[in-house]
């Protein structure tokens, strides 16, 4: 594929704090594992203390209504990497394995891709989950070097069998059941470093490697995607930092995460390069709520991961970095798709025309310089049915039932859901009988849109 970027002058990008002359910025992507939206300080938690990501929030822009395009690990991250909804890169069918045989296809064009064509050191740190064989890893999607667990940390090498039947609370209350109960593996660039991980180190050790990386490359353009694998169960903490309470086990790994990011900005603010560098912190979907207090908090939103109910995929999101208006918050609505092309915007460059993408540059509502232009989103199950569609504050939900091992029946009439967003954050007053037309015309152009996805679905690498 032919990655030749045409790259724009830099005069006039003034709106994002650049002229011709200056470095272009740094980038700094934080994100969490089933992190729930009510799980921040900024975001209303009472319970859990964020000190150092409400300070981002405090210092930079929160965004209230940010969504990621599918509501469990794989599909999530393959749109936000790709700037695509996950069914376009044929990643939408739930979530990877150990013994999955396919993966991401690294003629997909990344964020790492495009900021290492324009001379960015690039590194990721953390869990991607977008394929474990070596042409699926991330150093054959952009990035320079990898550390971290290919894939979900209750999955198990090889072949995901042998897992511990032992419930959350007792793993919690035996740290050392990281060693001893799972099998997890740890990748630095392509090969397997460690196996079991231990995971009650990780979080500290990915803050470590990405503190590293930025202190080594402070005077040239960087990229550092830091996908934690915390707060996913099963959920481990350092051990001096530990509450044997199991009761407080979520909370723990939030003040831990909180505690890892204050260290990582601390060295960000120290170094030469802090006035020119975004940090954007968010999730990959919504809390596991079934987990109870080893799972997190959708806050006002219904229901939580692999739903397409909001607390499903609307996730925190904060950004820092220059040009953005501190202590503000922005209620448009934004997608981790929009983030590839508003960094490039942010970078003077433009993004090849090879590959069609979803994501819409929305670095105006970044900046606070102007709204956001997405005025429509698509919802997909965890599985990749599609479910609705957003326009403005209006949401239509067609929802099967689907029993556990079975794909959906398409033959069953489904229910309908209405909602008024602006009004109703909740889900809870189903307006649809009120307003059949509006229902008729949002179900056609969410089946409209999904058909040219359809149509133009690029394939994934398999084995």
């Amino acid at each position: 594929m032919n990655r030749i970027l045409r790259i724009f002058p830099l005069i006039g990008l003034l709106c994002a704090g650049l002229t011709h002359a200056a470095p272009r910025p740094n980038f700094v992507i934080i994100f969490t594992d089933d992190q729930g939206y009510g799980d921040l300080g900024c975001f209303g938690s009472t319970t859990i203390r964020t000190p150092h990501l409400d300070q981002i929030a405090a210092e930079g822009r929160k965004f209230t209504s940010f969504l990621v395009a599918s509501s469990v690990c794989s599909p999530s991250r393959a749109a936000l990497l790709t700037g695509s909804y996950p069914k376009r890169v044929g990643l939408e069918n739930h979530v990877l394995f150990p013994n999955s045989t396919k993966g991401l296809h690294p003629s997909e064009y990344t964020i790492a891709d495009h900021l290492k064509t324009l001379g960015y050191a690039t590194a990721c740190f953390g869990k991607w989950h977008l394929g474990h064989h070596p042409e699926t890893l991330p150093t054959r999607q952009g990035f320079d070097t990898y550390f971290g667990v290919p894939y979900s940390n209750d999955m198990n090498h090889p072949d995901n069998s042998g897992k511990p039947q032992t419930s959350p609370d007792d793993l919690w209350k035996d740290p050392g059941s990281s060693l001893t109960q799972w099998h997890t593996p740890l990748v630095e660039d392509e090969a397997i470093i460690e196996l079991p991980v231990d995971q009650r180190t990780v979080t500290r050790r990915y803050t470590d490697k990405a503190i590293k990386f930025i202190t080594a490359h402070r005077d040239s353009p960087f990229f550092v995607y830091l996908p934690h694998s915390m707060p996913h169960y099963p959920l481990y903490v350092p051990d001096e930092v530990r509450d044997p309470d199991p009761a407080h086990a979520y909370t723990s790994v939030i003040e831990h995460l909180d505690a890892e990011v204050g260290r990582l900005m601390e060295t960000i603010r120290s170094s030469p390069g802090a006035t020119n560098t975004y940090v954007i912190f968010t999730s990959d979907n919504g809390p596991s709520l079934h987990y109870k207090n080893h799972g997190g908090s959708a806050g006002p939103l219904r229901d939580g991961k692999a739903t397409s109910f909001e607390g499903g995929q609307r996730v925190p999101c904060l950004m820092w970095g220059p040009g953005i208006p501190a202590g503000t918050a922005c209620d448009d609505l934004l997608t981790t798709m929009d983030l590839l092309p508003s960094i490039a915007h942010l970078t003077g460059s433009d993004l090849p025309d090879e590959n069609k993408i979803d994501g819409l540059d929305v670095s105006g509502a970044i900046l606070g310089t102007g709204p956001s232009p997405r005025k429509d989103f698509l919802y997909y199950s965890a599985y990749g049915v599609l479910e609705g569609i957003r326009q403005g504050d209006w949401k239509v939900l067609a929802k099967r039932p689907r029993k556990k091992g079975e794909p959906v029946d398409l033959s069953i009439e489904p229910t309908i859901f209405l909602f008024d967003l602006a009004n109703d954050l909740g889900e809870q007053d189903n307006l649809a009988s009120a307003h059949p037309d509006m229902v008729a015309a949002m179900l056609a152009e969410m089946n409209a849109q999904d058909a040219e996805i359809a149509a133009n679905i690029r394939p994934t690498w398999s084995k």
